[in-house]
């Protein structure tokens, strides 16, 4: 068990709630918080105003499943080995909800976690090895909600809604499935996902009598880009900013073998409901007018954040609630000609993160622009709540940031890794003659050079400063050529010294085993 007079210090006397708030496939440009171009967040806002924004916050990978392994086990995808959806998360890892039960409360989920669970020790037909939609060990599941949504339609069916009976609920009235439209679909406002899991968080709320802890993982403004009215037509399609893409899809592809490969890979499906045939089909209309809809979306899952806000003020825990808001992972949205999410682009990576800490209202409105990873937040929380990780992790606690102090020493670069093995039909395997264990990358990237390492592919320099939207590969230029070495050898520095470390700081000697803290 925990100290408790530790975790009561650390809270000012009295223990907090905490909540970990992600909505999914969220950019971290996004905000109107950090200046965006259209977008306005005033309840993401609000909430960085009483508590610290950091600007340049990175997802540890993509897709969805390997990205939230980062977010709960404070691991790089070099150590968790979550290496796409359906990779399952080693069991012998801690992670946020584990520590949280440590710590004494009953972390509690609604939503998702997408945690595919360790198969050994389980029947080959246990229906649990059938799905990467898991629940992350420690949590008590208040409301599931995972992707086929069947808890939502459910209730939009309870509403009066006969016709929710399938994801179809998503296209919009009058548009035929796979069309691109900013009409409305059947459901309101009040009646989203989001609105739907902010209802449940709010009458489990109100049941609270102890200091509690809650994950609160939002679907939107993940795929299928749908919103009903007023957010459906928001924005327009001539809204920005500028794209960051070349002229034309072709010079995109024409960049690295894994974009000409992939890009046509990736279906319609995946972003308009019913939608067949490759993204490689829309023009840059298109785009523009997915995008609209997309910032719609976030415009949406603003609104009901709001709602969790006055939910805590009218509950009186606003002023004893720690608050963590995050992605998983980001969203191309049209960069580079892409949708969705993996690769090596920072659009894909980039997220929000705004922690809210009532026990340090010194630093409330700063804003952070440090680099800081998804694993930070793991070791953050079991920072603030008195516990200690039980192995190694990859990320530092945020702390110093939220007492208004300056960790003597922090990184200085942002790294990332996507995985493109296809266990299962050996797609990518067999397109570039790969083992599965060489098709991955990693991505360094600092204030002025960008570097991406493949394991079985040609790699990518980008000079940031002179090509902020990673448009020109400098990697064979004899120019830059000590600049590759030296970002090589900076990564593979970094990729040593995060080894496991779980057992590497205790040595056995005569009088017993000696540990000492890293």
């Amino acid at each position: 068990m925990p100290n408790p007079t530790s975790i009561e210090r650390s809270s000012g006397g009295k223990r907090p709630n905490v909540l970990l708030i992600s909505a999914d496939q969220w950019r971290g440009d996004c905000l109107s918080a950090v200046g965006h171009e259209c977008v306005r967040t005033p309840n993401v806002d609000a909430l960085a105003k009483e508590g610290v924004l950091f600007r340049r916050h990175y997802a540890g990978a993509a897709p969805c499943s390997p990205a939230r392994a980062t977010l709960y086990t404070g691991l790089y995808q070099m150590n968790h080995r979550v290496c796409r959806n359906g990779s399952p998360l080693d069991a012998r890892f801690d992670n946020v909800a584990l520590a949280a039960r440590r710590a004494g409360y009953d972390p509690t989920l609604f939503g998702y976690t997408d945690t595919a669970p360790d198969p050994r020790g389980r029947d080959p037909r246990d229906p649990h090895l059938t799905t990467y939609e898991g629940v992350l060990p420690g949590f008590t599941a208040r409301q599931l909600l995972p992707e086929h949504e069947k808890q939502w339609l459910s209730w939009l069916r309870s509403r009066g809604h006969a016709g929710a009976v399938s994801r179809d609920i998503h296209i919009p009235a009058g548009a035929a499935p796979g069309e691109i439209s900013n009409d409305a679909p059947a459901y309101s406002k009040d009646e989203t996902q989001t609105a739907f899991l902010t209802g449940e968080f709010i009458r489990w709320l109100g049941e609270q009598d102890a200091p509690w802890f809650a994950h609160v993982s939002f679907l939107r403004p993940h795929p299928p880009f749908s919103v009903p009215e007023p957010y459906n037509r928001m924005f327009s399609e001539k809204d920005g900013p500028a794209f960051a893409r070349a002229a034309d899809r072709a010079t995109d592809m024409s960049a690295h073998p894994l974009l000409a490969f992939a890009l046509p890979q990736i279906s319609k499906g995946g972003f308009i409901y019913g939608g067949h045939g490759s993204i490689s089909e829309w023009t840059a209309e298109d785009l523009s007018a997915i995008r609209a809809i997309y910032y719609g979306m976030i415009a949406e899952v603003d609104a009901q954040l709001g709602r969790i806000w006055q939910a805590l003020k009218d509950a009186d825990a606003w002023d004893n609630t720690v608050i963590v808001f995050t992605s998983d992972h980001a969203e191309m949205m049209g960069d580079h000609w892409m949708l969705g999410k993996g690769g090596f682009y920072d659009g894909s990576y980039h997220v929000p993160l705004v922690i809210r800490d009532p026990g340090q209202p010194a630093t409330h409105g700063r804003q952070v622009d440090r680099f800081t990873s998804a694993a930070d937040i793991f070791p953050s929380l079991c920072d603030r709540i008195g516990v200690a990780p039980q192995n190694h992790v990859d990320g530092e606690t945020l702390l110093p940031f939220l007492d208004g102090s300056e960790p003597e020493t922090w990184r200085k670069a942002a790294f990332w890794e996507f995985d493109f093995r296809d266990i299962a039909d050996e797609t990518f395997e067999r397109h570039f003659g790969l083992k599965s264990n060489a098709c991955n990358l990693a991505v360094i990237r600092d204030e002025r050079f960008k570097y991406v390492h493949f394991a079985g592919l040609p790699p990518l320099l980008f000079d940031l400063a002179k090509d902020p939207m990673e448009l020109s590969n400098v990697v064979d230029d004899a120019a830059y050529a000590a600049t590759r070495l030296a970002y090589a050898e900076k990564l593979l520095s970094l990729r040593a010294e995060h080894l496991d470390q779980t057992l590497a700081y205790t040595e056995l000697t005569e009088k017993g085993p000696v540990s000492r803290q890293p």
